[in-house]
């Protein structure tokens, strides 16, 4: 029975680790995302198969139940109400890409589990349970993590299946709409925030922004990760900011006054005489903000002693002049 290869859909080996599910999704998430592909139904279709393949893979019971059951693994506790337990129905043997029944015939076994027993009947109700939080990938600009910006997202989030009103099941036999699930995806857009000072890897909460709950329960979460661009002048060391400040020759030996870009807008930094190459200034308070705070770190200033060119027979006499007082 042809059936969905979950693992094959994000891409991962069937032994992959949490960590490697996450980072195969979010590689994933970035290419298929309905804002970078508009109007684009086949990378809609895959962004959504690849989130409902997520949602069971980063789930750890959710995962057991799939690798013994396949995409069936919604029926887990129905299968083993029925007693079919002695073995996997489910064989990933033959390379993943199909599933095969071992004992019986599965259309017989739903039939006896769901439809045909006499003896057992399976009341449902709607199931009491907190939406599902989600997990969103978001790329910013060094700017914008040093001043906070915000983002229309458009997310796949889950709610309660309207036609069977969460259960997952209609008059004994798991619905159609939902696959027993009790779960319908639908397309959400939302506007978020994200605060100054975030960095890689920061996870910004967006409290009850996720997953719709069951039952009256309260929605899940929206967790925005954070993965901020490299920048062409700043390199970023935890809440400090690195940047190289060309100073003229003369400026170093003499010394004198030079200006520093930062990410708001330009300094005066003095220059003391016979300033050497490579020595670093701190401007305290003039880098990142320190998220969920008002301090901030430092702008480290290192110079780079910029050498003349093109210089005037004039000027290489005086250099001349300087070598013989100043002799190697």
């Amino acid at each position: 029975m042809a059936s969905k290869d979950y693992y094959e859909i994000l891409g991962v080996k069937r032994d992959a680790s949490e960590r490697e599910i996450k980072q195969a999704y979010r590689k994933l998430a970035r290419k298929y995302h309905p804002d970078v592909n508009p109007g684009d139904k086949s990378a809609e279709a895959k962004f959504k198969e690849m989130n409902e393949a997520y949602e069971v893979l980063s789930d750890k019971e959710k995962r057991k139940k799939y690798d013994k059951f396949g995409d069936k693994w919604q029926y887990a506790d129905q299968f083993a109400q029925g007693g079919y337990q002695q073995t996997p129905f489910w064989d990933f043997s033959q390379g993943g890409n199909s599933f095969h029944v071992e004992e019986g015939d599965l259309g017989s076994l739903f039939e006896e589990l769901f439809r045909g027993s006499r003896t057992r009947t399976y009341r449902r109700r709607p199931q009491v349970r907190r939406g599902q939080d989600i997990e969103h990938p978001v790329e910013v600009t060094l700017e914008e993590a040093y001043h906070g910006t915000t983002r229309l997202l458009s997310l796949e989030v889950g709610e309660p299946c309207s036609s069977c009103q969460g259960t997952g099941w209609i008059q004994n036999v798991p619905c159609s709409v939902c696959r027993g699930s009790g779960v319908v995806s639908r397309l959400k857009r939302l506007e978020v925030k994200i605060p100054p000072g975030v960095k890689d890897g920061s996870r910004v909460r967006i409290a009850g922004k996720g997953g719709q709950g069951y039952g009256g329960a309260a929605s899940g979460d929206l967790y925005l990760v954070i993965s901020v661009q490299p920048h062409t002048m700043f390199q970023r060391k935890g809440d400090d900011l690195l940047v190289e400040v060309a100073v003229p020759l003369t400026v170093a030996v003499l010394g004198g006054e030079v200006k520093v870009p930062t990410l708001k807008s330009k300094l005066a930094l003095k220059i003391p005489p016979e300033t050497q190459n490579g020595r670093i200034f701190r401007l305290a308070g003039q880098g990142m903000p320190h998220l969920g705070n008002s301090s901030r770190g430092d702008l480290l200033a290192k110079v780079k002693v910029v050498l003349p060119a093109k210089l005037s027979a004039k000027e290489k006499e005086l250099f001349k002049q300087l070598d013989e007082l100043r002799p190697v």
